[in-house]
């Protein structure tokens, strides 16, 4: 195993692994087996009674190449246990299920990802668990607290304004209430930030962004101590949301470049949004540390950099917004981030258009809001396109 203490690239590499496998190849191999019997009912009975350290007899409940890459992500977080999953959302809804029981309240910051805010709000409702939206502060997190508030979700940064709560401050408000936190760090990844050094319960990952990193393979992880994961695990071999062996082994080599990839989306996010700040054609922009953005002191203690995503607000409204897009040459126009193509989306009229006008209003999405996913191309290629896009409508 990769030795503590170890850097960021270092683990992405070696971390989780042994120093000779028995297959003795270099890469983890790709088990593809939906069961795996038992020499005789002695091993049975000696695995039944938790003595001896085998795969589990299906696949639903485990496989090699799945439990390689969240030993790997368990070293990238720092963790005692992961637990890796068919997607972001499987990882997170199967988190909240295990967390909250009828009566129970739970607080989540009202930026976080949409379809989290859905699913506690029109599904976890359904069973009498009740959710309160707020800021993602400190304050509205420690004002919202009740006595029978489980759990506190947030995100870091959040999306789409990359909002960055004081961390520290919450799992202190929290955990003096006796309630756990759950930290969405998939825009921050281990790179960025080590969310459980700061006392954090859980870290959820969509591996389908950065840890994957190419846009070709879903999946999630759910990063802690060993209880609570374990936990975690026992109720995802009964809700079935399990991770493919391809799909972990793609998520596998995905991470070995983690950090050199996120490296270079920090500088070139950086070297965005500094452009965008100064151009008349852009009414605001939101990244994480520069100056102007509301939490940028936070940030900047917190985060190691500020990741690959710049979020900003086009001038001339949606129209506006659709013309930047349209005149982009590199970028590609599609949902997801963290992979090494730069993606852009407008969510106006992709993750918030069934709202329309009055409702994307109500919930402080602007019209003319875009959101950048830079990849891994040239900086200088994207500052040139970035710049001759904003030209055009200016």
């Amino acid at each position: 195993m990769a030795k503590a203490g170890r850097g960021i690239g270092t683990l992405a590499v070696h971390g989780g692994e042994p120093p000779v496998r028995p297959s003795r190849s270099v890469t983890e191999p790709v088990v593809f087996a939906s069961t795996y019997p038992f020499a005789d009912t002695a091993e049975l009975v000696a695995f039944m009674r938790g003595e001896t350290d085998r795969t589990p007899e299906y696949g639903r409940y485990g496989n090699p190449t799945v439990a390689a890459v969240e030993a790997k992500v368990a070293a990238l977080e720092g963790a005692e246990a992961a637990c890796a999953f068919a997607s972001g959302m499987a990882a997170v809804t199967t988190t909240l299920l295990g967390f909250l029981r009828p009566g129970q309240h739970a607080v989540l910051t009202d930026d976080v990802y949409r379809k989290t805010r859905v699913f506690a709000l029109d599904t976890l409702s359904r069973y009498g668990v009740e959710t309160a939206l707020v800021e993602p502060t400190a304050e509205a997190v420690a004002a919202a607290l009740r006595p029978n508030t489980r759990l506190v979700f947030t995100e870091l940064p959040t999306n789409p304004y990359l909002r960055v709560p004081d961390l520290d401050r919450i799992v202190s408000a929290a955990h003096e209430h006796g309630t756990k936190v759950v930290l969405d760090a998939t825009f921050a990844t281990p790179v960025n930030l080590r969310a459980l050094e700061h006392g954090v319960d859980l870290v959820v990952h969509s591996s389908t962004k950065y840890l994957g990193g190419h846009n070709d393979v879903l999946g999630g992880f759910v990063c802690g101590r060993r209880g609570p994961v374990e936990a975690i695990r026992d109720l995802r071999g009964t809700l079935g949301g399990i991770l493919d062996p391809h799909a972990a082994f793609l998520t596998l080599r995905g991470i070995k470049t983690l950090e050199l990839r996120v490296r270079r989306q920090n500088a070139t996010a950086l070297a965005v949004a500094e452009l965008l700040e100064g151009h008349r054609a852009v009414e605001r922009v939101y990244y994480p540390v520069l100056a102007s953005h509301p939490d940028v002191q936070v940030a900047r203690a917190l985060l190691e950099g500020g990741g690959g995503v710049v979020s900003f607000v086009v001038a001339g409204g949606l129209d506006g917004g659709r013309r930047f897009v349209d005149a982009l040459a590199i970028p590609k126009l599609a949902p997801s981030l963290g992979g090494v193509e730069s993606l852009v989306e407008q969510p106006a009229l992709m993750s918030f258009f069934d709202l329309g006008p009055e409702g994307r209003a109500r919930i402080g999405i602007a019209e003319g809001l875009v959101r950048l996913a830079v990849g891994i191309e040239d900086t200088a290629d994207l500052l040139t396109d970035v710049a001759a896009a904003l030209d055009r409508i200016a």
